[in-house]
């Protein structure tokens, strides 16, 4: 999907090009790769298309599946690929295209199609994500539902930077969020690697009572567990609350709504995990 809609566009470019600036910079002409594409009606198809790529890489619905199957690796490998650098790069790709597809279907009043499909992946995953961790066993699947969760959260604000009068107030809050979940995940990835090597299985229903001969590891996954909680003053709150706040100034109330309810039951999932 992700290489039909790059050469869809590449093809229709002139001169031809991937380049980002150049395909940006081209959209001032009259005659332009999007008009073209939107003569054949294939504009929002090739933005969707694209869109497919970010979906499988940063393991959104209906493709969420294969990052807790992967997190059988050492906890060293989770919190360096699973939580804070190849996940994130369809969210990163997303918000490179973002403003050139807002560009380019903005000319055509076109913007609502794709970026609301975005937005609503997003809200869903996330909300399926985090129901999902409330049931999990495994610790480290929790923390791979809450990834799943939170990257959704992250293509919810991208989704609706497009749907806002102010499209920076989106665009901001989801790589802000993007930037925040890498640390406080990364954190908990390392202290639940910890985990399982002290405790020698991976069920939390195995564990407890661990917090009074493993303080260090107590209180720095308590720490990073109240920031993905969105508690203040940490760095989640305020990137949680900047998602929460376009969604609510850009009218869009379910959406807002399921972002309520991950908010809730990521609450849950933490602490059940912290305890």
């Amino acid at each position: 999907a992700l290489l039909i809609g790059i050469f869809l566009i590449y093809s229709f470019s002139n001169p031809k090009t991937f380049n980002y600036n150049q395909l940006a910079s081209q959209l001032a002409g009259a005659s332009n790769w999007a008009s073209d594409l939107f003569r054949l009606g294939l504009l929002v198809p090739a933005a969707l298309l694209f869109f497919g790529g970010p979906i499988g890489k940063s393991a959104q619905f209906p493709l969420q599946e294969w990052l807790p199957d992967a997190m059988a690796g050492p906890a060293s490998v989770s919190a360096l690929i699973h939580a804070a650098t190849m996940v994130k790069a369809g969210v990163f790709l997303t918000g490179r295209m973002g403003p050139i597809f807002y560009e380019a279907l903005a000319q055509f009043n076109q913007v609502v199609p794709f970026f609301a499909t975005v937005a609503w992946v997003g809200a869903f995953t996330a909300f399926l994500a985090a129901s999902q961790a409330t049931v999990a066993r495994e610790i480290k699947k929790v923390m791979a539902y809450s990834t799943v969760s939170q990257i959704g959260y992250m293509m919810l604000a991208l989704g609706l930077a497009g749907l806002s009068v102010n499209f920076a107030a989106g665009y901001t809050a989801g790589l802000f969020h993007l930037m925040s979940h890498a640390i406080f995940k990364a954190s908990l990835f390392l202290g639940a690697g910890w985990v399982l090597h002290v405790a020698e299985s991976r069920f939390m229903d195995e564990m407890g009572g661990l917090g009074k001969g493993m303080r260090i590891t107590a209180a720095s996954m308590m720490l990073a567990g109240l920031s993905l909680m969105g508690i203040p003053p940490l760095s989640g709150f305020w990137t949680k609350d900047a998602i929460l706040a376009v969604t609510f100034e850009t009218g869009q109330l379910p959406l807002y709504a399921l972002g309520i309810a991950t908010v809730v039951l990521t609450a849950f999932y933490t602490m059940r995990m912290l305890g």
